[in-house]
């Protein structure tokens, strides 16, 4: 039996992967799926003060209160930061990353440094300046698109700027990596050419395991039978 945690990317929540826990476990598998601060679920707990350091702590105090070992940590998105966050925290409890189009910060980055984006205009919940509105994004159908927006909510602009630390490289360590790269997610976005970037470093590095998936950026929703694939195949 393997352990996976899930981590979902920025505006979502747990509910992100609900088409992939029940893939996971019916293969036997031990699968949590946090939400994290502020977002989902969790929509109410909403801050200024919430950051990336916090959903680090979401994840790190999930790992440390079930007592989680030899974990594949997945992270989306957004979620890529939050992972290696957290991995530089739990260290020998991690076996595993999987950046799933995500972002692979190393030490001192930041989302926002990474896109080379700036705190401006930001149109918050009820006129605060302190909230990112959610990105725009194609959905299959018009139910499905009905079903997700009304799920997404703006992040807080801490998560964008705050940095990540690492005491040494992601592959400096003796877990096992792995990136895939959503190939038809349209490059002229900030976001996607750093996602390009670290999947055309991740395909000629011999550290890492590297995977492409024909759909756009909402692998998990879209992709659900192809990512448990991966997944599974370790």
């Amino acid at each position: 039996m393997t352990v996976y945690v899930l981590v979902h990317g920025a505006w979502s929540g747990a509910y992100s992967y609900r088409r992939v826990r029940p893939l996971l476990r019916s293969a036997g598998h031990e699968v949590f799926a946090p939400t994290l601060t502020g977002l989902g679920d969790r929509a109410h707990l909403a801050s200024p003060q919430v950051g990336l350091s916090t959903h680090v702590r979401d994840v790190v105090n999930l790992v440390r209160y079930e007592d989680l070992t030899d974990i594949v940590l997945v992270g989306h998105s957004y979620g890529g930061m939050v992972i290696t966050g957290a991995a530089e925290k739990l260290g020998g409890r991690i076996a595993h990353l999987v950046y799933v189009d995500a972002f692979v910060p190393g030490d001192g980055d930041s989302l926002y440094g990474l896109t080379g984006q700036t705190v401006v205009d930001i149109d918050g919940p009820g006129g605060d300046e302190w909230a990112v509105p959610p990105v725009a994004r194609a959905w299959e159908s018009d139910a499905d698109a009905e079903w997700a927006t009304a799920r997404r909510r703006p992040q807080p602009v801490a998560c964008m700027t705050e940095t990540v630390t690492l005491s040494e490289p992601l592959e400096a360590r003796p877990w096992a990596l792995t990136y895939i790269r959503a190939t038809a997610d349209p490059s002229e976005s900030p976001g996607s050419r750093v996602f390009q970037a670290a999947a055309d470093h991740a395909r000629t590095s011999p550290r890492w395991s590297y995977h492409e998936i024909a759909n756009d950026h909402l692998i998990p929703q879209k992709e659900p039978e192809a990512l448990t694939k991966i997944l599974l195949e370790g």
